[in-house]
């Protein structure tokens, strides 16, 4: 069966898992001790053009989400995050779990507006009773987004700006970054993330690792005995150089970026073909993720041969799909996919 579900659904790249047996019977140090570690987060840094990057490497996302947040925050302090934000929707209340409120204000396509961030805000800091209230410690971001949407490097300055003003960190969620690095529609870098975010991680599980998620700080932030809170949470990998040498070799010989554009023009090539057969988009995402609106028997019929997502009702004749590419995405599956179509 075909499979445009999701980006986790095969394993790893060839080069990473060339490399782990090349490696498996070397000797490392525990918990990311080792000199692979090392030197991933060395390329990392190179990468980010952020030489003072504290860096530490977690299994997967909502993990890494549940963690930073619970680490970073105070007891009375909740996370600023979008209605249709990963912690807010998509993370079983994890966030929550640490003992921190997520604090939704609306969403656009799954972005955050700075104007009404810096509103919320505002409103917050000026009730005469905010002492009763849940304070906000910090700002969550994705990009891309749940929609597959992207921020401009305007719209992220501005963001920045807010919580710079507010003395509160922005943290982004890089699950899928490497495909909104790599889109066609972008003006945002991993330098750029690196200057206008106090915290985010690079995603590993969706973008051709078997696992793993790089946590960047970027301004000296990195909470004190982080790592000792990593191992209190069950986060702490023994064999932690597995984690290291899958972003060593992504950040080598530019793969990381190179897989992700795959993605997105395998992605294109989706768009083209759903355009050609005249199916109404929801939303004209720039990345891998594709949503589209779809008669109900025409998606039942294709359910039978391809596997995607069912995201949301329409009406009652017709229900949103999400079409998904990855790093290991071939032209083939989009042209089987076009005759089934």
């Amino acid at each position: 069966m075909l499979s445009f579900e999701s980006d986790y659904t095969v394993g790893a790249h060839e080069r990473i898992l060339n490399r782990m047996q090349e490696m498996n019977l070397v000797q490392q140090k525990g918990y990311g001790g080792d000199g692979i570690c090392e030197s991933a987060k060395e390329k990392i840094r190179k990468a980010c053009e952020c030489e003072e990057a504290q860096i530490h490497f977690l299994v997967g996302g909502t993990q890494a989400n549940s963690i930073v947040i619970g680490a970073c925050l105070k007891r009375y302090e909740g996370v600023v995050a979008a209605q249709t934000g990963h912690v807010s929707v998509h993370e079983a209340g994890a966030i929550e779990y640490t003992g921190h409120k997520v604090l939704e204000i609306p969403g656009h396509d799954g972005k955050i507006d700075a104007d009404e961030l810096a509103g919320y805000l505002k409103t917050f800091w000026e009730d005469g009773s905010h002492e009763h209230m849940v304070f906000p410690g910090m700002v969550y971001i994705s990009h891309p987004t749940e929609y597959g949407t992207l921020y401009s490097l305007k719209e992220l300055q501005k963001i920045s700006e807010v919580c710079k003003s507010y003395d509160i960190p922005l943290y982004l969620d890089g699950a899928r970054l490497g495909y909104g690095l790599m889109s066609r529609d972008t003006d945002v870098t991993l330098p750029d993330i690196a200057r206008c975010c106090d915290i985010f991680y690079i995603g590993g599980t969706k973008v051709g690792a078997l696992f793993g998620e790089a946590v960047v700080f970027t301004k000296k932030n990195m909470p004190k005995y982080f790592m000792t809170m990593v191992k209190q949470q069950g986060g702490l990998l023994a064999k932690g150089w597995l984690l290291g040498l899958q972003f060593d070799t992504l950040f080598t010989d530019n793969l990381y970026y190179e897989i992700g554009k795959n993605a997105i023009d395998m992605a294109e090539l989706v768009k083209e073909e759903f355009r050609k057969k005249g199916y109404e988009f929801f939303i004209d995402s720039p990345t891998n993720q594709q949503f589209f609106v779809m008669e109900n028997d025409a998606m039942e019929r294709l359910r039978s041969k391809v596997a995607f997502s069912l995201w949301e009702p329409y009406d009652e004749n017709h229900t949103i799909v999400r079409f998904v590419t990855s790093w290991a995405t071939k032209k083939e599956d989009i042209e089987e996919l076009c005759r089934l179509l």
